[in-house]
């Protein structure tokens, strides 16, 4: 019997936790910089200031980001069958018993 069977259920906890941990780290990190506002010009007491217009002028057209999605899909999926027919080849196969 395998000794280091009990231990793969160990492992796969501490690296979701290890997962977990991470994503609440960066979460914290990223706060602070998430619900800042900007800070009106003088005590605030005044006129506000004048809203500012956002003008687009550059981008990226939808066809071409739906393009990057689907060969980023195909990539993967290619990687996926190379990665999967390489493990299959390299299972060993036990031998019949006669």
């Amino acid at each position: 019997m395998n000794r280091t069977r009990p231990f793969r259920s160990m492992r796969r906890l501490a690296g979701v936790l290890a997962g977990l941990a991470g994503a609440l780290l960066a979460a914290a990190a990223a706060a602070p910089a998430a619900f800042a506002y900007p800070v009106p010009p003088g005590d605030g007491g005044g006129t506000p200031p004048a809203p500012v217009q956002a003008v687009v002028a550059g981008g990226m057209p939808g066809w071409q980001i739906a393009l990057i999605a689907v060969a980023a899909a195909v990539v993967a999926a290619a990687a996926a069958v190379v990665l999967d027919r390489t493990r299959a080849a390299r299972r060993h196969q036990a031998a019949p018993s006669a």
